[in-house]
């Protein structure tokens, strides 16, 4: 399929032939008829894109701060990779669209093949197909103008704005810019029998409006419009105002100030400062001044958005999938007429046409609608990008591939070794599928797990999707008897263990290989303090200066990342395995007890099968500045520092050994070494399954010990065992 999309470092717009998208739980694939450039969000976007990496950096100075702060903590290295992939990304465009649906995830219910949609967020993007979860989608009445329609995103945003302003019938509102977002919230107001009046910079935006949004609007040099609007409403002032305007001036929020009555309420639609004069009107009007987010309630939420799980209606009575229905009804029933709105119709084909017509401003626009080409058939095909070479030992394939898989793995999977032959990557955007599959040369990009094993070709499959899907993919990926690497972590729940655990044991024998991305292990000088320590029980303490993770983050979700314990402390717990050459068997673990209750600011006690003991102690309220991970091993006599994976000290009896290395390595390069050397060999996996299984399973332990304030049984594993050997000179 085709789709539009950017590079952020240059700015360059293309059409790409990209992998049709599949529809993940509580998703439908639509065929788009119509989508709607927004002319100031994304004309901002396409314009800073543009800009070279001065205007950049001037235009996102916290951006810049991350970068800075990255370098410090991680090394040039690896920061430049992060910010050249992210400035040489396909970036898509777009996110409002209306079309039909082609296929339905078995869970969606409501929604079935052949209805007409609107949709919503940014997978409704500038897209020939596009996915969408149920609840940025609303089935539309028919007969249905999906031109009209694919105005859906917007009509929800003007409608918020709306209701935050708290407007009755017969109150007046003022709209402050009339581009197409105020132009949508003036016939809004005046579908719900609120006086609508207009300002803005513009005269011919207030010639427009006045003939077909609003009951009056003077452009912002005339100087009586104060008392115009005081005319207007009986010289009361403005019930509200509403600012649709984007500028970094604060002559819009000030003004609204002036024209609104006391009491009033000003609202923030559009992307303005809200650095107000206090004086004279808000501090002695009283004025109440509000944000609108966007679509309504639900949005940025990802219960909502991602697991379509909706808000009481007696609760929460409008959120942004109703403020979708409600527009469209109004649309439908000819309370709203948007006809006037789409001064400029593109085929998808022209579409960079239509972002120059934005930036150039060479006549005046409104609404900038695409228009695809619906009459051809959808085919479902990786999409090549490279010759097809001859077979190696190992066929990859990669689903997932986001930054960490694009700076950590993918640069160390050798494109000269004549037994690796990259073939395939899957990820949830075509758009990434196809910049991963250039840069990295894959053969092709696809967008189907199924068809990827059922190639005979792809035997070895690297998985760095998000938390919540690793075990269905790992399950899969063994019982079609592919070679599978999996990020951490191996499952987020006990039973998707278990069910990972039968499939290898009715697998065959030898199974197929097994991995997880544990790779501290094979950090260089974590395989050098191994080497220091003898065979008796040992002391472990692990401090991480973990940093915060905000609550909404999808790492923090219970249900997609399992939370920080579960997600990332199995990597301390894995290297406390291989140092002292033993597994967990009993954990007790106890969190710190803060309003949000993240349980990411946590000691966790292990105790080992040879008698080993060691406390991690994962901390999410520490200081960005101070190192993040600090290991102290004690041993008969023996004492081992490592800071950071770039200095060990080990003080002995006799000397100390002392090394420090420039760069950090936390051992992916020797991780993946020993993974392909294992899966060409067809021997044993670099961490027995049954290491990998008790690492989990101890995470389950920790967060279940946490809950209950009880030492836990990690439990046995069905699964071979052996621990990790000594690693000799």
């Amino acid at each position: 399929m085709k789709q539009l999309t950017q590079k952020l470092g240059s700015g360059e717009m293309r059409i790409q032939e990209v992998p049709l998208p599949v529809a993940g739980p509580g998703q439908m694939v639509v065929r788009n008829h119509y989508s709607l450039i927004s002319a100031g969000t994304e004309g901002s976007t396409v314009r800073a894109a543009r800009k070279n990496l001065i205007g950049k950096a001037k235009e996102r100075p916290q951006q810049v701060k991350q970068v800075i702060d990255s370098i410090r903590r991680v090394g040039p290295v690896q920061t430049y990779r992060s910010v050249t992939n992210r400035l040489n990304a396909y970036s898509s465009l777009g996110y409002s669209s209306a079309g039909e649906v082609v296929t339905v995830a078995p869970d969606v219910t409501g929604f079935r093949p052949g209805d007409r949609v609107a949709c919503a967020g940014n997978t409704a993007s500038h897209a020939e197909v596009v996915t969408v979860s149920v609840n940025l989608c609303v089935r539309l009445p028919e007969p249905v103008d999906l031109k009209s329609a694919c105005y859906n995103t917007l009509g929800a945003i003007a409608l918020q704005g709306i209701r935050q302003a708290d407007l009755r019938l017969g109150e007046a509102c003022v709209v402050i810019g009339l581009g197409l977002l105020g132009q949508l919230t003036c016939l809004l107001l005046r579908a719900s029998g609120v006086v609508a009046l207009g300002i803005d910079v513009d005269n011919t935006a207030t010639k427009i409006a006045r003939q077909f949004a609003a009951d009056d609007a003077w452009t912002r040099d005339d100087l009586a419009a104060p008392e115009r609007v005081l005319t207007y409403t009986r010289g009361l002032g403005a019930d509200a105002v509403i600012i649709t305007a984007a500028t970094d001036s604060l002559d819009p929020i000030n003004f609204a100030g002036q024209l609104a009555r006391e009491k009033g309420r000003v609202v923030v639609v559009g992307d303005v400062p809200t650095g107000f004069d206090r004086e004279p009107y808000y501090y002695r009007k009283e004025l109440e001044l509000r944000m609108s987010c966007s679509y309504g309630p639900g949005r940025y939420d990802i219960d909502y958005e991602e697991l379509g799980r909706d808000y009481p209606a007696a609760y929460v009575r409008w959120t942004e999938n109703r403020n979708m229905q409600a527009f469209q009804q109004l649309v439908h029933s000819g309370k709203v007429d948007l006809g006037y709105l789409t001064t400029h119709e593109f085929s998808l084909e022209d579409a960079t046409d239509a972002y120059q017509l934005i930036l150039d401003r060479s006549e005046p626009f409104l609404g900038i609608v695409l228009k695809y080409d619906t009459t051809g058939p959808l085919e479902r095909q990786p999409v090549p990008v490279r010759d097809v070479r001859a077979a190696g030992t190992l066929g990859i394939g990669f689903v997932g591939a986001g930054n960490y898989a694009q700076n950590s793995l993918l640069p160390h999977l050798s494109q000269d070794d004549p037994d690796l032959v990259l073939r395939s990557v899957l990820t949830r955007s075509g758009t990434t599928s196809k910049r991963v599959a250039e840069r990295f040369g894959f053969e092709h990009c696809d967008s189907d797990f199924e068809a990827m094993l059922s190639r005979p070709e792809l035997n070895t499959l690297f998985i760095a999707t998000r938390n919540d899907t690793h075990a269905s993919y790992v399950t899969r990926s063994i019982e079609t008897g592919k070679h599978v690497f999996v990020e951490k972590p191996l499952a987020i729940r006990s039973d998707e263990l278990t069910t990972i655990e039968d499939t290898l044991l009715n697998a065959g024998s030898p199974p197929p290989l097994l991995m997880v991305g544990f790779n501290r292990r094979f950090s260089p000088l974590a395989v050098l303090l191994k080497q220091q320590l003898s065979d008796t029980p040992m002391a472990m303490v692990f401090r991480v200066n973990a940093g915060t993770i905000a609550a909404d983050s999808w790492i923090q979700h219970p249900e997609i990342g399992g939370g920080r314990i579960i997600g990332e402390a199995c990597h301390f717990i894995d290297l406390m395995c291989f140092l002292c050459g033993s597994v967990p068997v009993r954990v007790h673990a106890a969190a710190m007890d803060e309003p949000l209750n993240l349980r990411d600011t946590v000691t966790i006690s292990l105790e080992f099968a040879n008698g080993s003991v060691g406390t991690v102690a994962y901390f999410a309220n520490g200081a960005k500045t101070a190192p993040k991970e600090y290991l102290e091993v004690f041993q008969s006599g023996v004492t081992a520092q490592l800071t950071d994976f770039r200095r060990l000290e080990v003080f002995g009896p006799k000397r100390t050994l002392r090394k420090k290395q420039l760069q950090q390595d936390k051992g992916q390069v020797n991780m993946l070494a020993r993974f392909l050397e294992a899966a060409k060999a067809g021997g044993p996996p670099p961490i027995s399954i049954g290491e990998l299984i008790a690492t989990t399973r101890a995470t389950f332990a920790a967060d279940a010990s946490i809950k209950t304030r009880k030492v836990v049984e990690v439990g046995p594993s069905g699964m071979p065992c052996p621990v990790s050997p000594k690693i000799e000179h």
